[in-house]
């Protein structure tokens, strides 16, 4: 253990639990720094030192709170909410009481009254997110203390898209407001909430594009439109409430969410398609793109992905669009059949 001055400062260094520790006394009195150093040259031979860390005083609600101000757009704060309110029931108090084992014992909970894993697994990341910010942005922890808990396995990964053939018969089932922006999602692979933000001054009928303004990651993008979506934007300016200047309003209000999401509920109950959401609209744009052969880049930045990862969740190919891919082996066979033998 060592006592010495940096600058105007004294410094101390010591060794416990076998890692070198170096601490200012925050101090230039050299008694004062003495009694410091003293005193905590007692605790280590005692094996009562503790480093202390800035979310020793903190509770989970102090950081489910900050986290929500922080990190949660407003707008998607639906997302959030429960999650957070059952994370917080079950986790409340001081943060230095919250553990690996805390939280394992937590999911087995969830477990025995019957919740899934993609549940389970959907309250981990956020609470593991949290956390994460909480150690590596504001500093209240040295490590994070739940870092070593894992996700559930057997978690059922979701993979729907729309038909050609289900495309036809929700379409013939909607009303024509809902049409058109069925119709119109297939096309932009918009989500519902960058649908119903969307006004008219985003439009730009002349380059036929629309700007997206407000987005999930808040960053804008611009997205060119085909015929179809051009078409629908073309017949909404012409007849339109003058005093509301979204572009989707039914009786001259602004459609809201839950009222389009309702509406596709009932269409697809009345259909007896199953297992359906509004969302998987957008996911049904991204999957007919990467079927058409185009590349995966260009589909990021439509859906407005700041990851490659996140778009190839949304994409997948059916047996018949890979088929282009093997009969090049044919191709390649022929070829190589025509070519002049060297001697």
């Amino acid at each position: 253990m060592a006592l010495y001055k940096r600058g105007r400062v004294w410094q101390m260094s010591f060794v416990y639990g076998g890692r070198r520790y170096r601490k200012s006394t925050e101090t230039e009195d050299r008694k004062l720094a003495q009694r410091i150093y003293d005193k905590v040259k007692g605790q280590v031979a005692e094996g009562k030192w503790f480093e202390r860390q800035p979310g020793e005083d903190k509770t989970f609600e102090d950081m489910v709170r900050k986290f929500a101000e922080e990190n949660i757009p407003q707008r998607s704060n639906a997302v959030y909410t429960s999650v957070l309110g059952t994370l917080s029931k079950a986790l409340n108090g001081p943060l230095t009481g919250i553990t690996s084992n805390v939280v394992n014992k937590f999911k087995r909970d969830l477990r025995d009254k019957g919740e899934k894993s993609a549940s389970i697994n959907h309250k981990m990341r956020i609470l593991k997110r949290m956390f994460n910010v909480s150690t590596n942005e504001w500093a209240w922890f040295k490590e994070n203390p739940i870092k070593f808990v894992h996700l559930e396995r057997g978690e059922a990964k979701r993979d729907r898209w729309v038909t050609a053939k289900e495309e036809e018969v929700i379409l013939s089932y909607c009303p024509h407001w809902l049409k058109e922006i069925v119709i119109f999602d297939l096309n932009t692979g918009l989500r519902l909430s960058e649908l119903c933000n969307l006004r008219i001054p985003h439009v730009d009928l002349f380059k036929r594009t629309i700007s997206i303004v407000e987005s999930k990651n808040d960053e804008p993008r611009i997205i060119p439109l085909n015929q179809r979506a051009f078409s629908i934007l073309k017949e909404k300016l012409k007849v339109r409430c003058i005093s509301c200047d979204h572009v989707f309003q039914l009786n001259g209000k602004p459609l809201k969410k839950h009222i389009i999401q309702f509406a596709f509920r009932g269409v697809c109950l009345a259909t007896g398609i199953e297992d359906l959401h509004f969302h998987d609209l957008r996911h049904s744009f991204a999957t007919r793109l990467v079927q058409a052969g185009e590349d995966l880049y260009k589909i990021q930045k439509l859906l407005g992905h700041k990851s490659p990862n996140m778009t190839q969740r949304y994409s997948h190919h059916s047996p018949e669009s890979l088929r282009s891919s093997v009969e090049t082996l044919d191709e390649y066979v022929t070829k190589m059949a025509q070519l002049p033998i060297s001697n």
